[in-house]
């Protein structure tokens, strides 16, 4: 039916063409509403939340994980999952806002929401969420970003604060900062050195340096996706 409607503009111009021009902007129109319509209803259960407001324009920067703008993503709601969408990830209050229309912002309904990807700078980011606060790690809920998951996982909680410092012109800053979570042996474990990961992993760390060294690899607790090879060495030998 939308096809045929959009075919039947182009029809209507080429018999006219003193009104190509003005014509044009108006099928341009025409052809964004109906986009934006057929992408409501494909995506209406989703956008089961509520509208987004700016709460922090006296803050410096942005809440945003990577970008202020809006970034490549899928959601999954309720087992469904939704492709092909543009999403941004507050991780200052841990919410996923998405673009409506022109016009609005949702904040999506975070008790729906079970996982979500967003891509940038040619790398996908998986996001699941924990709804588990009975554990005693301190941060360990809300959006985890998933960087390995086998017989053990690790996983990365993308956190920003708002330094104290209010001005006249400003409120204060926004701060990034995250936190490293190890599960081995179903033990959740806060990682904040490569002692402490040497310590939850409990392995031998003579072996562990002759394997870092046979395999040219290097370990960097600002890098914690440089864990993986040692932490899949260890679960495939069963140390």
């Amino acid at each position: 039916m939308n096809r045929t409607l959009i075919l039947f503009f182009f029809f209507v111009i080429s018999l006219n063409p003193d009104v190509i021009s003005s014509s044009s902007l108006k099928v341009h129109t025409c052809i964004n509403e109906i986009s934006e319509q057929d992408t409501l209803r494909k995506n209406q259960e989703l956008y089961n939340g509520k509208v987004w407001t700016n709460t922090h324009r006296r803050i410096n920067g942005d809440p945003y994980l990577f970008a202020n703008y809006f970034l490549p993503g899928t959601v999954s709601s309720n087992g469904k999952t939704y492709n092909n969408l543009t999403i941004r990830y507050d991780i200052f209050s841990d919410e996923i806002t998405i673009p409506v229309n022109r016009e609005e912002i949702l904040q999506l309904n975070k008790e729906m929401i079970d996982s979500f990807t967003i891509s940038f700078e040619n790398k996908v980011f998986k996001f699941i969420q924990i709804r588990d606060t009975l554990n005693n790690v301190d941060g360990f809920q809300g959006y985890i970003n998933v960087l390995y998951q086998q017989k053990s996982a690790l996983f990365i909680k993308y956190i920003k604060l708002i330094t104290p410092e209010i001005t006249d012109k400003s409120d204060g800053d926004f701060l990034q900062t995250k936190r490293v979570f190890l599960i081995k042996d179903g033990i959740i474990s806060l990682i904040g050195s490569i002692n402490d990961l040497y310590k939850v992993l409990n392995t031998d760390k003579t072996q562990v340096k002759e394997f870092l060294k046979k395999n040219k690899l290097k370990i960097s607790k600002d890098k914690p996706e440089s864990y993986i090879p040692l932490i899949r060495y260890i679960d495939s030998n069963g140390l």
